[in-house]
């Protein structure tokens, strides 16, 4: 019988427990979720606050570990790394977008995206290049030496975009990442990371509690009460 490759999902959760405090005070925040993200799929996750999502986010993140279950990042445990270790994935094949855009607000948006190819060591001028690059992939090559207070909300977001690529991560985590816009620089963003995802192929994991937001994602995790309660392709659950 012939070998055959089956390639390992890039994200894996096999029965992920979360809880916080103990005795009366316990707080199981995740409840035994299995779910599986493969290389390339945009995914929503989505329910109402306390819902459990961005807790699945943090442990997807790197920046919370749970408390039982096993979480697989291509085929590698990722529950059993060291602080070192999980800093080097968040670092090399993970990205962050957030609600709030978190740039730098005396630095220029150009370094404002070099600053993870700072942390990686990279020389200036290969930083410069690199940053450029990602600025122009999300539109605003021309606005690189403008601080966060010339630029406005949807341009910032952009920015803040842009820091994440730069890396070429594998997995790109947006949380609530039209939360602080208007509905149509809301619109903006979503319709970025869709061309994103489908002309470049990364793999993206949105949290959102805004349907209008999640559908467009091609699939939606829905969570409550710290359970996953329906994986669904296509429309909204």
């Amino acid at each position: 019988m012939n070998n055959v490759d089956i390639k390992a999902p890039l994200v894996e959760f096999r029965n992920i427990h979360k809880r916080y405090g103990v005795g009366a005070a316990a707080f199981e925040a995740l409840k035994g979720v299995n779910f599986r993200i493969d290389e390339g799929e945009f995914v929503a996750i989505m329910g109402p606050s306390g819902s459990g999502k961005s807790t699945t986010m943090n442990i997807i993140g790197a920046l919370d570990r749970p408390t039982a279950g096993e979480y697989l990042f291509d085929g590698v445990h990722v529950e059993g790394l060291s602080r070192d270790q999980l800093a080097m994935l968040r670092r090399y094949h993970l990205g962050f977008v957030f609600q709030g855009f978190n740039l730098l607000a005396r630095t220029t948006a150009l370094e404002n995206v070099e600053l993870p190819l700072l942390y990686r060591g990279l020389p200036r001028a290969e930083r410069h290049e690199k940053a450029m690059e990602a600025l122009e992939r999300v539109g605003l090559a021309d606005w690189s030496r403008h601080t966060p207070s010339e630029l406005s909300g949807g341009q910032q977001q952009r920015v803040a975009i842009a820091r994440a690529l730069v890396t070429h991560p594998r997995l790109l985590l947006a949380d609530e990442p039209t939360g602080s816009l208007d509905s149509a620089r809301s619109v903006e963003i979503m319709e970025l990371l869709t061309e994103l995802n489908r002309e470049d192929g990364i793999t993206i994991a949105l949290v959102t509690h805004e349907p209008d937001m999640a559908k467009f994602a091609r699939r939606h995790l829905l969570f409550r009460d710290g359970e996953l309660i329906s994986d669904t392709v296509g429309g909204l659950p």
